[in-house]
């Protein structure tokens, strides 16, 4: 039956074990928006009709701006009931309709201008910006790397104070790689969160301006190395 190899090594090849860390703080690649379009009728059709209307004309203007908008969704779509509050029955006193649309953009000196064109929009709510890398992102690449060589010169730093050096490397795994269940390390970032509500059309409404927010990118490992036997 195999057995585990001890953890501490053996004096002939003794071990260290140590953590890596890097913290990055890069700028973000992507700005996502909410946007719900509303309405409301005394009958089912007329809130229909004007939820319609006001939907594709919100939908129009998000496509108008090309290749800056890189990611488009009709989320969720509800028209509700409202009931009489007085009264005997189920007698219905309006409807109200309402559809929700993301909005993923890349083109950052478009958003300030969209999002206000956005907000002048008949019972337009716009939400956001959230601000984010992509799962791709090269930095959390380079946050890994340097997580590794931060690992890599700490122990060396440990081996030269032993009056040694290392030898060869043991083991390197992420943060939780070998637990049985996901470990998540960190925080997650919180993106700025602002949100407008179109009372009226006002075409004359200078654009916002939003600057964009930075994000922290995180990265931990574990090393562990054996080392030329020290003269203690």
């Amino acid at each position: 039956m195999a057995t585990d190899p001890v953890p501490y090594g053996t004096p002939d090849a003794p071990r260290i074990a140590v953590r890596g860390e890097a913290h990055l703080e890069v700028d973000p690649e992507i700005a996502r928006i909410g946007v719900t379009v509303a309405a409301r009728g005394k009958d089912r059709r007329t809130a229909l009709d004007d939820l319609t209307r006001r939907n594709t004309s919100v939908l129009d203007l998000l496509k108008s701006y090309g290749d800056a908008v890189e990611r488009l969704e009709t989320g969720s779509f509800s028209v509700t009931p409202e009931l009489k509050e007085h009264g005997r029955g189920e007698r219905v006193h309006a409807y109200h309709g309402r559809v929700h649309i993301t909005a993923e953009l890349t083109d950052f000196t478009a958003l300030g201008e969209l999002t206000t064109r956005l907000a002048d929009q008949e019972l337009t709510t716009v939400d956001g910006p959230w601000w984010a890398l992509r799962r791709d992102s090269p930095a959390h690449r380079e946050a890994r790397q340097q997580a590794v060589r931060e690992a890599v010169q700490r122990a060396k730093e440990y081996a030269e104070a032993l009056g040694t050096s290392l030898a060869s490397l043991v083991e390197l795994a992420d943060i939780g790689a070998e637990d049985p269940e996901p470990r998540f390390v960190g925080k997650a970032s919180r993106a700025r969160s602002m949100a407008y509500e179109a009372q009226a059309a006002d075409t004359g409404t200078a654009p916002l301006d939003l600057e964009p927010q930075r994000q922290h990118v995180h990265a931990q490992v574990n090393a562990r190395f054996t080392m030329a036997p020290p003269r203690l």
